[in-house]
């Protein structure tokens, strides 16, 4: 039988780490720290990371949503990107669905970047600092960062042989560290040790650069905070360079309202969001719309259709031309995992993609994707959680647990 950590491990598409060995997996700089505090090491995206500490998976996630904790997670495995020049914007409008040019300073907005033939390379949080400080952020997933700066380097050479004056340079700073702080305490942990208190009045999808943290030497740059995360809960991510992480985790500790959390509770606490995981819920061969992240799209871009698969994706979208959705799919005798059949009668109408139980809702849930007809609330279904045995679930929406990002007066 499966531990509690291995099952979450093999949930989460992680490995231990005796079965990484002799690999080319990397340590961030809070491998040491995560080890003296009893994180159970193991492979994800090239990376050693916790997927759980000493208290389990259990106790990070309910401490995450907790009313007086926030968790605080390494995920310094993600890809961070800056594009600069006069050009950045137009150019990075080429690659993604979202509306960049419409961002002020410090405004940032979850973004897909499409193939030509409407999929999903990868899903990003782009953050503007343009028209202040001349430069756009973009972070990625870290298991898709290479194959994401590879399209971004070919794109560019394109884009200069058809605007040879144009001034766009993309830099690659794969090696800067990143913690996100998650929970509702997370304000009030990280506020009072920001300078100038920078970080006081920052809404959900907001953010602050060359922010000085108290007992954090994050050189004469200091750290890039942004309102977002992956929980479903306020909270923030800090970028800070390799060299100052341990500082900065550490300090971010020291508060009695704060505990270390690993993988396990992630993907946990993102699966009651509603929130996808690129190469589970949704990739390549997946369209924004099909994935039910037409929101994405605002009215500017689906009316210059400039983004790589526009004709794909618009297409879906106004003919309703799709053939499958995503969908939430609830209640369940036993968690359903991913690549579960989902049924109607002898018809098979789907797929599982992700599986959790609900640390907070104390039942199992999934999310997944069925054919259209299927797709509506209410709609009774199988999953066939193991071979010949099918239990009764019903098409959900998401989220399950109800979001409580901050948005400032």
């Amino acid at each position: 039988m499966l531990s509690r950590a291995a099952a979450v491990a093999s949930r989460t598409g992680v490995r231990s780490l005796a079965s990484a060995a002799g690999g080319t997996v990397q340590k961030t700089a809070l491998f040491d720290l995560h080890e003296e505090l009893g994180g159970k090491m193991v492979e994800f995206a090239g990376y050693y990371l916790p997927v759980q500490y000493k208290a389990g998976v259990l106790t990070e996630h309910n401490h995450t949503r907790d009313e007086s904790g926030a968790s605080l997670f390494d995920v310094s495995h993600m890809g961070q990107l800056r594009l600069t020049g006069d050009d950045a914007i137009d150019f990075l409008q080429g690659l993604v669905v979202g509306d960049v040019a419409a961002l002020g300073p410090g405004d940032a907005t979850l973004s897909l970047f499409t193939n030509a033939q409407g999929g999903i390379i990868d899903d990003t949080v782009i953050t503007s600092y343009m028209a202040d400080q001349g430069f756009v952020s973009v972070v990625v997933n870290g298991a898709n960062k290479h194959t994401v700066a590879a399209h971004m380097d070919a794109a560019l050479k394109a884009y200069m042989a058809a605007k040879p004056s144009a001034s766009v340079e993309i830099h690659n700073l794969f090696d800067r560290h990143l913690l996100a702080l998650q929970g509702p305490a997370a304000a009030s942990v990280l506020s009072p040790l920001v300078q100038g208190g920078k970080v006081d009045a920052l809404s959900f999808m907001n953010g602050a650069n060359n922010c000085i943290i108290d007992g954090v030497d994050a050189g004469p740059e200091g750290c890039m905070v942004t309102r977002c995360g992956y929980t479903g809960e306020d909270g923030f991510e800090i970028a800070v360079p390799a060299e100052s992480a341990e500082q900065l985790a550490r300090k971010l500790l020291a508060s009695a309202a704060v505990m270390p959390a690993g993988l396990g509770a992630r993907d946990s606490l993102r699966l009651e969001a509603g929130l996808c995981l690129h190469g589970n819920d949704i990739g390549e061969d997946t369209t924004p719309i099909e994935a039910g992240l037409a929101w994405t799209i605002p009215k500017s871009r689906r009316a210059d259709a400039r983004f790589p698969g526009a004709d794909v994706i618009l297409s879906q979208l106004k003919e309703k031309s799709w053939a499958r959705r995503r969908v939430g799919l609830r209640p369940l005798k036993v968690p359903a995992r991913h690549g579960a059949k989902i049924f109607s009668g002898d018809e098979q109408i789907g797929e599982v993609t992700s599986g959790t139980f609900s640390p907070t809702l104390k039942v199992p849930l999934s999310m997944g994707y069925v054919n259209k007809g299927f797709q509506k609330k209410g709609t009774e279904v199988e999953i066939e959680v193991r071979e010949g045995k099918r239990v009764p679930a019903v098409v959900d929406s998401m989220p399950f647990v109800p979001a409580r990002y901050f948005k400032a007066a």
